[in-house]
């Protein structure tokens, strides 16, 4: 969202998120402003879900004293400059609320929600990592509508040191599992190169070259060989003079290494067949 936005819009609007850190010793700077990134981050995430606008921003309208306690004021581009409707708002606040203490409840509870990625648990560790510092620190997050002047709580969650700690234990071991490797084995499936080298490459390790397999992804991914039989087959169809690599497609077994989920490698089994690709 470009422009400022003026003290009357947030006069206007009766809803506002708070955030609670009570904590016991010093907050360290970058802990303390990453507990407000991952809200707003999350806050935008939960909005586009809904197929609203992703452009929108959490304002700070007030700061008090003791705990750090923050009055923080959605305001969604879309609305502006009006201010959506205050039912509306509400209803966008307290569905975020409960959606962020499901999710950080399963966390505590030793389980990963179901689809996130290494850049959610990014967002989960800045939103934990204060609290988790402190021996004995609290985070409130708070959904609340100010009516005839009072303010009402609509929705809450909060964390302590001891939640903040199993969630932190939740998230490395997501990590490590994340990074460990694994394979998936695919028989038969065709194999175009993207980049080819002359030389041999070392059986097991990573060539020089590139290929894509269609039916396992769209992009290409560095190749190895199993074994110098297979290899040997593939360098056959680059040495040859009349042959040209990027005009064939071969069949082969490959064992896919993954990251996670993610594949890196192709590792060439077997060679079944090359097939020459017509002309254009």
């Amino acid at each position: 969202m470009n422009g400022i936005v003026s003290r009357e819009h947030f006069e206007q609007s009766s809803v506002v998120l708070t955030l609670t850190i009570d904590n016991s010793q010093p907050i360290e700077l970058n802990a303390f402003v990453n507990s407000f990134t991952s809200l707003a981050s999350e806050y935008k995430k939960s909005l586009e879900s809904k197929g609203l606008d992703s452009e929108a921003e959490l304002y700070i309208t007030e700061v008090r004293s003791g705990s750090i306690v923050a009055d923080v004021m959605p305001v969604v581009a879309t609305a502006f400059p009006a201010i959506a409707a205050s039912t509306e708002q509400l209803g966008q606040a307290v569905d975020f609320v409960n959606s962020w203490a499901e999710r950080l409840t399963k966390l505590k509870n030793g389980f990963v929600p179901e689809g996130t990625t290494k850049s959610d648990l990014k967002v989960f560790t800045d939103t934990v990592q204060a609290v988790a510092a402190d021996p004995n620190a609290s985070q409130l997050l708070e959904a609340a509508t100010f009516e005839d002047g009072k303010r009402q709580i609509k929705a809450a969650f909060k964390f302590t040191t001891n939640d903040a700690t199993e969630i932190s234990k939740t998230i490395e071991g997501e990590y490590k599992r994340l990074e460990q490797s694994s394979e998936k084995i695919h028989e038969r499936v065709l194999m175009y190169f993207t980049r080819s080298d002359i030389g041999n490459a070392p059986i097991e390790k990573r060539s020089g070259e590139r290929a894509v397999i269609r039916s396992i992804s769209e992009h290409d991914l560095p190749i190895m060989y199993a074994s110098e039989l297979a290899e040997n087959k593939i360098k056959h169809e680059i040495r040859e003079p009349d042959e040209n690599i990027y005009k064939k497609a071969f069949s082969v077994d490959v064992s896919v290494q993954l990251r996670g989920e993610k594949a890196i490698v192709y590792k060439v089994l077997s060679v079944h067949q090359v097939i020459d690709l017509p002309d254009d």
